[in-house]
């Protein structure tokens, strides 16, 4: 959800959006964490009020997390739920195990591509391992710099970029094959202008594979995947055209003859983290790990601890 302030005031969704020309936005969440608790803050209140359009002392609230969330995060998170939205209930789980339920197995390795990066989070039997969960700092919004740096855009134009990313660019099942081929895609700028782009709408989604390409000296995500026989991507940067095939090729290249790797897509996938939660917060095996507002109250913000994991 996107977010600006000008002078006193501050725009948040939609509103920020309609008056991106006039000034840079800001993100209070960095490769998937919160770093800016005031602007979170708003936006959760936007969410609630114009979203949602609830009063959220009036339901339980489920959050997701990035997997390497620090505790003193989950305990900032926790409290401001309770003491500032006065919550009845709350619960916490971290967004790629969701999307794994959302998949239909408790058991796998999800894969959640997101904006700031791509994790790895290894789940056996609905609950993660904590030392084997993997992050890789590409995602979505990196492959958007790449088209932007590579066409000669500027941080102005990052809608632009990312309307660009999501109609036009795919990820190639052979890199060095797709390059010997003349790409020519026609795109039309706000202004009505016709532009032509080429290699740089399968050249950009290669980041994924090849972090080298933007000077990270990190894997590629097919070389950070483990538990090859379950592997479920999610999130919006999976959504690319191909990626899905791509990872199985690359991940059949690395393990022994008689193993099988099987890469699963599910066509919802931008929203199985959501999907995921919603389920599982439906189940009545899941009411233990709602927090109740009195136990908080008896008991702080690291009683999340105890019920979320």
């Amino acid at each position: 959800m996107a977010y600006f302030r000008f002078g006193n005031n501050s725009y948040v969704g939609d509103d920020a959006i309609a008056n991106a020309e006039m000034i840079s936005f800001t993100n209070p969440i960095e490769r998937g964490l919160i770093t800016n608790w005031d602007d979170m803050e708003k936006i959760w209140s936007h969410a609630f009020a114009s979203g949602l359009q609830v009063a959220p002392k009036e339901h339980p609230v489920l959050l997701t997390e990035h997997p390497l969330n620090p505790k003193s995060n989950r305990e900032k998170t926790t409290q401001i739920m309770f003491e500032t939205f006065q919550v009845p209930a709350y619960s916490i789980g971290i967004d790629a195990v969701f999307a794994l339920y959302a998949s239909g197995r408790t058991t796998g390795l999800s894969v959640d591509c997101g904006h700031g990066s791509t994790n790895f989070v290894p789940v056996y039997e609905g609950s993660p391992l904590p030392h084997s969960i993997l992050q890789l700092d590409v995602g979505g919004d990196e492959i958007t710099r790449y088209l932007m740096n590579t066409l000669g855009g500027n941080s102005s134009s990052p809608n632009l970029f990312q309307d660009m990313k999501e109609k036009h660019c795919y990820v190639a099942l052979d890199f060095e094959q797709e390059s010997n081929h003349n790409i020519k895609h026609s795109y039309e700028l706000p202004d009505g202008q016709i532009i032509e782009i080429g290699a740089e709408i399968f050249r950009a989604p290669e980041v994924l594979f090849q972090p080298m390409m933007i000077g990270l000296e990190q894997s590629g995500i097919h070389e950070m995947a483990d538990l090859y026989g379950n592997v479920v991507l999610s999130g919006g940067t999976s959504m690319l055209p191909g990626i899905a095939d791509r990872l199985q090729k690359e991940l059949m290249h690395l393990i022994p003859p008689n193993m099988m790797a099987m890469v699963v897509a599910p066509s919802e996938r931008k929203n199985s983290t959501w999907t995921g939660g919603s389920m599982l917060a439906s189940l009545s095996t899941f009411q233990e790990r709602w927090i109740p507002k009195e136990a908080y109250d008896e008991t702080g913000p690291g009683i999340v601890h105890r019920y979320c994991f």
